[in-house]
């Protein structure tokens, strides 16, 4: 984790004297991927929720929108905020749009 902060230190600084923004957005994605791999390697996994059964061991529902066709029913139509597991155990639920 502290390679990752020292990356985003680094990347504090150049923000101050960037021109290139695209250079700047570039290394904000590497560290950005940095930290997800490092956080993956110690056992964090994304849910996958976008067009699934809704579940409420899994999802907190925001809200219900009209579904757009019959089989989006019931399921996940937007994830507003993405669901964690740490190992098989879920630390953050995912703040969900149903389809009604």
């Amino acid at each position: 984790m502290l390679a990752v902060l020292d990356d985003f230190e680094r990347a504090l600084k150049q923000m101050e004297k960037a021109q290139d923004v695209a250079a700047l957005k570039e290394g904000v994605d590497l560290v950005y991927t940095k930290f997800k791999t490092v956080l993956e390697q110690k056992g964090l996994k994304p849910m996958d929720s976008v067009n699934t059964e809704f579940n409420a061991d899994l999802h907190e529902a925001i809200t219900e929108i009209p579904a757009p066709t019959e089989e989006h029913k019931g399921k996940v139509i937007d994830e507003v905020e993405k669901g964690y597991f740490l190992f098989d155990k879920i630390i953050r639920f995912a703040k969900v749009v149903v389809g009604k």
